[in-house]
Parts: C-alpha cells; sequence; structure tokens
C-alpha cells in the first residue's frame, strides 16, 4: 500500500450579501446605493446588508435603528423570501451540473464535494471559477468560494476575497494558513468564545496550537477538541447531501409592542397558520413545540413542550403554545413570537466520499 496521502476536494460557495444582491438586481434603482433587507427606521432586525452599506458598519442582526444612525442614507426593504428561495434553488441547479454531493447550509451557501465530479476537472480551483462565472451570467449576482482538502478551511477560505473572489489553500499550506489568522476568524468561535480565547492569551492560531488537548478541553469543554484539531488542519467530516431540516419555525416581530396575552394570542394564531403551512408544504410533523419570545429589551427566552406524538395540525400547536404562553408571567413587553417544531419525523441519510489524491 502507497503511504502517499489521500485527499478531498471541497469547496463552499458563499453568495454575497445574497438577498441585498437579490433586491438590487430586481430594483435597478438600488444598485450602487446602501441597502438592508428587513427592519426600518423605528424597529424590526436587518436580515442582510448591501456592501454600500456594510461600509457603514450596518450588518445583520443590528436593529433598523442602529442600521439607520449608523448610515443615515439606508433604504429598508421588506425580505422576499420566495424570490430568494426560487433564486437559490436555480442556483443549485448550477452546482448539481458539478456533483451530486452538495450540502446546503442556507439559502446563500452550500459545501460541495468534487473530489470525483461531473466534468470530469481535476482542479478544483478551476471548477469553482466556472461555477462562480455561471451564477454570475445565468443567474445576475455574485458569489465567494473557498476551496481546500476539507470543510472548515473551504468555509473560512470563502470569506477571505470577498466580494466576488475566491481562495485556494494547498494541503501544505494549510497549517500556515491557520496559523496566521485571527481567532476570531475560525469557523465556530463565536464572540463568546473569541473573549474567553483572548483572556487566556489566545489572538491566532499560532496561539491556539501552542496549547494542549487537555487544556482546552478543561477550558472549552468537548468544543476543546475541535479547536485542537481543526487548527492543524485535521476536519473530516463529510459533505452530506441530504441535510435534513432540525426544526421548523415562524416567527414575526412587532411594530408595536405587546403586553397583553390576549394579544399575543392573536399574532401566535397567524404565526402557527404560517408555521403549519410550511411543515405542509415539506411534509413533516414533529413532537417538540418552542415558543420563542423576545422582550422589548432584546433579551430572549425560549419555553417547550414534547409531546408522545408527532403534530402538524396548527390547532395541535396552537394548544400547546398557549400553555407555554401562560407558563409564566412576561418580564416585560414583547416586541417579537416564534413558534418552532423540532424532533421531526425525519431521517437523515448518510452519504458516501470517495477519497483520492489531487492537485489544486
Amino acid at each position: 500500500m502507497s503511504d502517499t496521502p489521500t485527499y478531498r476536494k471541497i469547496i463552499h460557495i458563499d453568495m454575497d450579501a445574497f438577498y441585498a444582491s437579490v433586491e438590487q438586481m430586481d430594483n435597478p434603482a438600488l444598485r450602487g446605493k446602501p441597502v438592508a433587507v428587513g427592519g426600518s427606521e423605528n424597529r424590526g432586525v436587518v436580515s442582510a446588508a448591501s456592501y454600500e452599506a456594510r461600509k457603514f458598519g450596518v450588518r445583520s442582526a443590528i436593529s433598523g435603528v442602529l442600521a439607520k444612525k449608523y448610515c443615515p442614507e439606508i433604504i429598508f426593504v421588506r425580505p422576499r423570501f420566495d424570490r430568494y428561495k426560487e433564486i437559490s434553488n436555480k442556483i443549485h441547479k448550477i452546482f448539481h451540473d458539478y456533483t451530486d454531493l452538495v450540502e446546503p447550509l442556507s439559502l446563500d451557501e452550500a459545501y460541495l464535494d468534487v473530489t470525483i465530479n461531473k466534468k470530469g476537472n481535476p482542479s478544483a480551483t478551476l471548477l469553482a471559477q466556472e461555477i462562480r462565472l455561471r451564477i454570475l451570467n445565468e443567474v445576475g449576482i455574485s458569489a465567494s468560494a473557498g476551496i481546500s482538502v476539507n470543510k472548515f478551511v473551504a468555509k473560512i477560505a470563502s470569506d477571505y476575497n470577498k466580494p466576488n473572489g475566491q481562495k485556494t489553500v494547498n494541503p501544505d499550506e494549510i497549517e500556515a494558513f491557520l496559523e496566521e489568522l485571527p481567532i476570531r476568524k475560525f469557523y465556530g468561535v463565536g464572540k463568546v468564545t473569541t473573549e474567553k480565547m483572548y483572556q487566556l492569551g489566545i489572538f491566532t492560531g499560532a496561539d491556539l496550537k501552542t496549547k494542549s488537548e487537555e487544556f482546552l478541553e478543561k477550558h472549552f469543554g468537548k468544543s476543546g477538541r475541535f479547536y485542537f484539531h481543526v487548527v492543524r488542519g485535521i476536519h473530516n467530516s463529510e459533505v452530506k447531501p441530504s441535510r435534513n431540516a432540525k426544526s421548523v419555525a415562524a416567527e414575526h416581530t412587532f411594530d408595536v409592542n405587546l403586553s397583553s396575552e390576549i394579544f399575543m394570542l392573536e399574532q401566535l394564531e397567524r404565526i402557527a397558520t404560517s408555521l403549519e403551512r410550511r411543515l405542509k408544504k415539506h411534509n413533516v410533523s414533529g413532537k417538540t413545540v418552542t415558543l420563542k419570545i423576545k422582550y422589548s429589551d432584546f433579551s430572549q427566552q425560549t419555553r417547550s413542550k414534547t409531546l408522545p406524538y408527532f403534530i402538524a395540525d396548527k390547532s395541535l400547536i396552537l394548544e400547546t403554545v398557549e400553555e407555554l404562553l401562560y407558563q409564566e408571567r412576561m418580564k416585560d413587553s414583547v416586541r417579537l413570537l416564534g413558534i418552532s417544531l423540532s424532533n421531526l419525523n425525519t431521517e437523515q441519510k448518510k452519504a458516501v466520499v470517495v477519497q483520492l489524491k489531487f492537485a489544486f
């Protein structure tokens, strides 16, 4: 047997400011202008921001009020998720022209395993260029890509030359690439973990690499083992084309805060109707009902109940949600309510991945 190492060819494709780019594509008057999808100058949360808006510090998940403060010329646009889904489907058809090993992460990003691909092209870098060009020409918006031997490095690399760019990290470049990387850029290291790492003197991948597996497990639990391995370029997770949703949810942010449970129930009935529609569309049901409550101070609370049987009917969902609503008194007025159904009746299938040696 040969001692020559084998590698996979993984591409991570990430659309550039997807929701905002679709809005600018569909409405030429928005092109070149700072656009925020979602939110408003009075309330709500920004779902996506164009690159013109990002220059002012506008980002997803900030309030519309803050977005307006950062960028007084910001243009708020209502999200059109059916349209984003339509565009996403077109992009995924392009992906499947190259490989059936496509793992969607969301509407605007996915992993592709092109170790063996339908084009017979041995270069993952050239395939990524071709895919990005086709998305631009056939769909009308730009995408960025990261290319490497595993999902972790490919994901980080796709953010390296955004927008409308790509980066390949060859097998012999991975450890040096990760050592130079700021720890906040590591996929899976969030804001809280970043601060904790800073307190432990970990600011870059090189700093992380000096820590033992025992040290990292002591301070970060099971995640510590993950950090120990990925900083050395070890991440064996396969591209799983049959990713099933773990939950189905619907929620709504209100223009005026709600302080009465009666008014909340009226809104929850509408949300449950929307959730029921999504469940029937995907032909799924679930056992665990979760009520999500976001208060006026932006603090968040969830209340859940698991039933002994699967449900998808609005009346049964609402019955459980009402019980959760009155479980305890509200601590403040409410700005957002959401309902999700998890513990679904779906099964996840494993993808078979072939590994070969290759040159990028």
